[in-house]
């Protein structure tokens, strides 16, 4: 088990909200194998302090990961990574067959209409 605190970087002048910057910067580790399932992060007002932020701004970055299931809290233990980086491609196979079950099982979209979808849907994400 490892400590993360290196892996949290920021920019306060971009356009992305910094509490998605955080999350980004622990599932890019995940994808990376830089952060595996059980590396603990550091405390909400300890990286806060780190990085000059709000600590609420963290805790709204832990929240958002610990409710997708990317982190885990575990007391005073501290948090962790919950997911490697094949838990992550796992639940993304499995919400993209779901998706799939939906769209082209019971709204008959053809497989090139489920791609235009998801496409639309990515470009709308990038801008904001």
């Amino acid at each position: 088990m490892s400590t993360t605190a290196g892996i949290f970087t920021v920019d306060t002048t971009s356009t992305v909200p910094v509490y998605e910057q955080l999350v980004q910067c622990v599932t890019d580790g995940i994808a990376s194998g830089s952060l595996e399932a059980g590396d603990r992060i550091p405390p909400v007002r300890a990286l806060a302090t780190d990085l000059g932020l709000a600590a609420g701004t963290v805790a709204k970055a832990y929240r958002t990961m610990e409710a997708s299931g990317v982190i885990e809290t575990r007391g005073r233990k501290g948090t962790f990574i919950a997911q490697s980086s094949d838990d992550r491609h796992a639940a993304a196979c499995r919400a993209a067959s779901e998706f799939l079950d939906r769209a082209a099982g019971d709204l008959h979209y053809s497989p090139e209409e489920c791609l235009q979808i998801v496409q639309r849907m990515l470009d709308q994400r990038a801008a904001g």
